[in-house]
């Protein structure tokens, strides 16, 4: 890396603003200096985001059991590559990679520019545009819901214990009292 180039090292992610025998000094995408001991960059891994020209982002959207894959996939790269400053070389892409408990996840991978300011704001520029343009074709993008059902195991209608239902603490045969009886039982 050099001066100038974006890197992350040690937990620290920024610009590179000066190379010292003893530091590297980064900027932080906050505005914070970091000085990081020259040491430490060379005995850590160093991820430089700006070595090449173009980087890859991608997200995973899910959407709906029902809805028509090919439909949404096409959607969401044509609007992508609509986007301003997603690269047209290469064309974003849609990998079906999940059949999910509640969606059908396809990952949209397209390439930006490698600094982190436009690589940020095409990222939000593209998931609002995929949402909407989806979200006006009429195709769900679920979220993961749970049910939880409760119910008083103490009633009549329940049914012999002996015979127990998935959630029922195990019996021996006996029918439990509604509730109320046994309330009124031990008055």
């Amino acid at each position: 890396f050099e001066i100038g180039d974006q890197i992350v090292s040690g937990g620290h992610e920024g610009t590179v603003e000066r190379i010292e025998t003893r530091a590297t000094l980064i900027k932080t995408y906050d505005g914070f200096f970091n000085d990081t001991a020259t040491t430490d960059i060379y005995t850590d891994s160093v991820v430089v985001n700006t070595a090449f020209e173009t980087r890859r982002s991608e997200y995973d959207i899910g959407i709906g059991c029902n809805d028509d894959w090919d439909t949404a996939r096409k959607l969401m790269v044509d609007v992508c590559a609509d986007v301003e400053g997603v690269c047209s070389d290469p064309a974003p892409e849609t990998i079906p990679i999940e059949l999910g408990d509640s969606a059908n996840v396809i990952r949209l991978r397209w390439w930006t520019k490698s600094d982190r300011a436009s690589q940020i704001h095409t990222f939000g520029e593209v998931l609002q545009s995929v949402y909407k343009a989806l979200d006006a074709e009429g195709i769900d993008m679920p979220y993961p819901t749970q049910v939880h059902l409760f119910h008083d195991q103490t009633e009549e209608v329940d049914g012999d214990r002996a015979k127990q239902r998935e959630g029922w603490p195990a019996g021996k045969s006996e029918v439990p009292k509604p509730a109320r009886t046994a309330r009124q039982a031990s008055e």
